[in-house]
């Protein structure tokens, strides 16, 4: 099965539809969304755009997706950004059963997709995570190969003869500037796709409704943090969210 795994997408919808063009995502068999899809300067938009994929779609659970649900019943604390409790507002009634009914975890063709960890929507691991904290967070698990996000930055890597792969984040990459993703093809393989960034900051400008959009999609869209700074911010946090 060709599957095309999108993570973090945080509600950059241009990032959204530069990868939904790829032709290895309009021909693929699914695309599993792998959380943390909304949090961001479109939340709605994303919403819809990625509803309209269908039964084509896979949705799993990620951190902010859980959080953004709470905050906007009122019932849960604000994530302290600025942008979180906004986009929370902008959900509608009929969006929040949407998000409640996420599942934590998926298994599509034997490999296991999570947002964080399959045990938690917030754990942190890394790249250069020990391999004794690997043998923690995938304790019970069976699946020769995992696929996770939520900390931003693409990697594969082996883990006691599993594979781990981490496709980077959509909206919100670390590292490099572009749409970050994966490809799961009979082997794995991470994607970056280019996209006019300058045209994005002055859409999302345009289009979203959030008073710092022009802030934020300097730092985010325009100029990302090197994966040098988010693994230093990570490293510290241990088993923080993002």
């Amino acid at each position: 099965m060709k599957v095309a795994v999108l993570s973090d997408i945080h509600g950059v919808l241009p990032a959204l539809e530069a990868v939904l063009a790829e032709p290895d995502v309009l021909s693929a068999d699914k695309i599993v969304l792998l959380g943390d899809m909304l949090a961001g300067p479109m939340p709605v938009e994303t919403l819809d755009r990625l509803q309209a994929l269908g039964d084509r779609a896979i949705w799993v659970r990620g951190n902010a997706d859980r959080e953004l649900a709470e905050s906007a019943r009122g019932s849960g604390m604000f994530v302290p950004d600025p942008i979180f409790p906004w986009a929370a507002k902008q959900l509608r009634p009929a969006d929040l059963p949407v998000l409640d009914a996420l599942p934590l975890t998926v298994t599509v063709d034997g490999v296991l997709f999570c947002h964080a960890t399959p045990r938690d929507d917030t754990e942190i691991v890394l790249v250069d995570s020990a391999l004794e904290r690997w043998a923690e967070v995938l304790a019970g698990v069976s699946a020769p190969t995992v696929v996770c996000g939520h900390t931003h930055m693409p990697f594969v890597r082996l883990a006691d003869r599993r594979l781990i792969v981490n496709p980077g984040s959509v909206g919100m990459p670390y590292g490099t500037r572009g749409a970050h993703w994966a490809l799961l093809d009979g082997g794995v393989e991470l994607r970056r796709t280019e996209y006019d960034a300058e045209a994005a900051c002055r859409f999302l400008a345009s289009r979203s409704g959030y008073p710092g959009i022009e802030e934020w999609a300097d730092f985010f869209v325009r100029n990302p943090a090197s994966d040098v700074e988010a693994l230093r911010v990570f490293s510290a946090r241990g088993t923080s969210s993002t």
